[in-house]
């Protein structure tokens, strides 16, 4: 049984908090960049180099926090374009990737700025490290309430799919508002960057107020290598995630293709072939092939998917099963 999908459907697979993510991702740009004049302002005029030093490392922070609000705002105003044929929900996962990449690199930056000062100690002027460390870490906790996942906001843009009718190529969006647990690769990537910043704020602190008071030089490098670590061990985890949905791969802890297999297979139907990949956040999209022996309009399947969370495109195609 085949003929050609009739009217015209939009594919726009957005997460569900998409415009509320694109605008605090925004405003900590913001908050960054003034961030970032103050010091450099303040160490100028001051003559304190730590607080320039800090001022431009404020710019990178501010640079990586922009590829997460370009691809939201690209992925936002590139929604309705027909040349995206499965929207641009996958835009937020490439531009974590990336940012996956830029926070592996600051990393390697951070243990090799320590090894050189576990070599070769340099003094430390502890008390405007100290201010500058203070100042840091109050940006990044702000920075970080702003880009925290709230899963009990409710976005009521429209983000999701329209259901669409066929005959025997089903293509089906599935209205379903229960994507909380949806996770966003690209608001974690610009989350991860915060927090990164964060630990090395809180680290620099313990260590600047060790040495201080015990002398300890070798503590500040010491933990910078540690930090390193911990920022290396999120940048992976959010490579193998962000990789993963880029090369639609499905996870184990995901059970939607055993979910659409008993939801659809009887005596009667089985499931010849199944594809099944992510769209965006909270948006997945399957292709099922049938063999039937009593084959049925892929309406009759499409409602037995309805009650499947996340599924919202779906192509249904059924055949006689061979006798």
């Amino acid at each position: 049984m085949s003929s050609i999908a009739s009217g015209a459907h939009e594919h726009v697979f957005l997460g569900r908090d998409h415009r509320r993510n694109e605008i605090r991702t925004w405003l900590v740009i913001a908050l960054t960049a003034a961030m970032m004049v103050a010091e450099i302002a303040a160490g100028t005029i001051y003559g304190s180099m730590a607080l320039v030093a800090d001022g431009w490392h404020m710019a990178t922070h501010a640079a990586a926090m922009l590829i997460a609000a370009l691809a939201y705002l690209y992925a936002r105003r590139n929604a309705r374009n027909p040349r995206f044929t499965f929207g641009t929900g996958k835009m937020g996962d490439l531009a974590a990737f990336a940012s996956a990449i830029v926070l592996a690199l600051v990393a390697l930056m951070i243990a090799w700025e320590s090894l050189l000062r576990l070599r070769a100690p340099v003094p430390i002027d502890f008390s405007q490290a100290l201010v500058v460390a203070a100042l840091g870490l109050g940006v990044n906790l702000v920075s970080a309430w702003l880009l925290r996942e709230d899963h009990h906001h409710h976005d009521h843009g429209n983000y999701g799919g329209h259901r669409h009718h066929d005959t025997d190529h089903a293509h089906d969006h599935h209205g379903h508002d229960r994507r909380g647990g949806a996770r966003d690769n690209n608001l974690r990537a610009a989350y991860l960057h915060v927090l990164a910043d964060a630990l090395t704020s809180v680290l620099a602190i313990v260590a600047l107020l060790a040495a201080s008071i015990y002398g300890w030089l070798w503590l500040d490098p010491a933990i910078g290598i540690f930090g390193a670590l911990v920022i290396a061990r999120w940048s992976w985890g959010l490579i193998r995630n962000a990789g993963a949905v880029l090369l639609d791969y499905v996870p184990r802890s995901e059970n939607l293709p055993d979910e659409i297999r008993r939801a659809v297979e009887t005596d009667s139907d089985r499931i010849t072939d199944l594809h099944v990949w992510q769209l965006g956040p909270g948006h997945h999209g399957a292709i099922i092939a049938l063999a039937s022996a009593k084959p049925k309009a892929p309406s009759y399947y499409r409602g037995k998917l309805a009650g499947i969370h996340d599924l919202s495109h779906v192509t249904i195609e059924v055949e006689p099963a061979a006798v």
